[in-house]
């Protein structure tokens, strides 16, 4: 059973904006912390943000200002919304849902979208 729909992304010039969603099973959106992960080409998987579940958000540094995460409760979506694109944001984004092991922060995992920036 599918938690986690990824939609969104794509391809946009620097300095562009992107929006990516997941849509999640309802006690999944209610019960869990949620986030946004991504992994460069050739590089390994980063944190880019996290919420709670009441809406206290966490950004990583190199995103900062640029991102934002938010929880629409009326359609158990996560999103992302993606300002002032650099092409070092190019990546595979993932959502994630319900903190796991150390080793497997997240139990749950969307399907990744790609996100491309040009310059």
């Amino acid at each position: 059973q599918v938690q986690l729909v990824q939609s969104g992304g794509g391809s946009v010039q620097a300095g562009g904006s992107l929006k990516l969603s997941c849509a999640a099973h309802e006690y999944i959106f209610t019960y869990c912390r949620m986030a946004w992960y991504r992994q460069p080409p050739g590089k390994e998987r980063e944190l880019v943000s996290e919420i709670s579940i009441d809406d206290v958000s966490e950004y990583a540094d190199s995103v900062k200002g640029r991102f934002t995460i938010s929880r629409d409760y009326s359609k158990n979506t996560l999103s992302l919304q993606m300002n002032s694109l650099k092409t070092e944001d190019t990546a595979v984004y993932y959502c994630a849902a319900c903190p796991y092991t150390q080793t497997n922060p997240y139990q749950y995992w969307g399907q990744g979208t790609q996100v491309t920036v040009s310059s």
